[in-house]
């Protein structure tokens, strides 16, 4: 059940990072549900050596479904998938706390979507955190 709950979370945080990375790279691509969006999304700390924040988050969702999806037919991944999907999300939850303390206190602008990343790989970090935990205490 675990499993698929984070399945739907990695497809949902995916969904934003692309949207996010289409708002960064569309020359007419505006976020229109807050001015922070805008602000963030186009402030100096959004990319990095020219690479979008979202987009490097994209590929980070992408790296976590397809673990998450590759559990049941690869012994690898049955073995090693929460462990990694746990690794995962605590350096996405690490970034995520950083760029957060950037729109608070630096930039001084919130992004909802931002934001909706945040909680995603929280709830992430904490579910893969559980199962991780019976992971362990079955072996």
């Amino acid at each position: 059940m675990l499993r698929k709950i984070l399945i739907a979370l990695a497809a949902v945080g995916l969904l934003d990072s692309l949207y996010l990375t289409w708002i960064k790279l569309a020359e007419d691509g505006v976020c229109n549900v807050s001015s922070g969006c805008e602000v963030v999304n186009t402030s100096v700390y959004a990319s990095i050596a020219g690479i979008p924040i979202a987009m490097l988050g994209a590929g980070a969702y992408i790296a976590m479904l397809v673990v998450l999806l590759l559990e049941p037919r690869n012994d690898f991944f049955n073995f090693n998938g929460a462990m990694i999907v746990f690794g995962l999300s605590l350096i996405g939850v690490l970034y995520s706390a950083y760029l957060t303390y950037l729109e608070l206190y630096v930039i001084r602008a919130i992004c909802p979507f931002c934001v909706l990343s945040a909680v995603v790989l929280t709830l992430m970090l904490i579910l893969s955190g559980l199962r991780l935990q019976r992971s362990f205490s079955q072996a």
